[in-house]
């Protein structure tokens, strides 16, 4: 029985995303196995190697977005998940609003950006 949990996102620039991993200190593999309950492993387009035996994982669909997969189970014995995939998300949200305020036609934008 697989042990691995698949989650909807909104995130859909895999660029961006694995630059936001590597701006946290996580280290990033493509079309790579995610680590599960185990030794079990699904095949993930972009992968967080995480300290332990775990990993999280984003396989990309049809429409562009990406899925995030992971034993959440698993991931939860090391790290506080929630406050992981947070800071992940948070950081992908910055990383995207900055990238494309610097699109062609925008470099003259005045932009605050105010995370709480």
């Amino acid at each position: 029985m697989s042990h691995f949990s698949t989650l909807r996102t909104k995130i859909t620039d895999a660029e961006i995303l694995k630059a936001s991993l590597r701006d946290l200190g996580i280290s990033v593999k493509t079309d790579a196995d995610v680590r599960g309950y185990n030794g079990q492993r699904v095949r993930s387009d972009i992968v967080a190697v995480l300290e332990g035996e775990y990993d999280l994982g984003w396989s990309r669909n049809s429409d562009g977005s990406f899925d995030l997969i992971a034993d959440l189970w698993g991931v939860a014995k090391k790290h506080n998940q929630t406050e992981l995939i947070n800071s992940i998300n948070q950081k992908y949200a910055v990383n995207k609003t900055l990238a494309e305020v610097r699109r062609p036609g925008l470099q003259s934008a005045h932009v605050n950006l105010v995370v709480h």
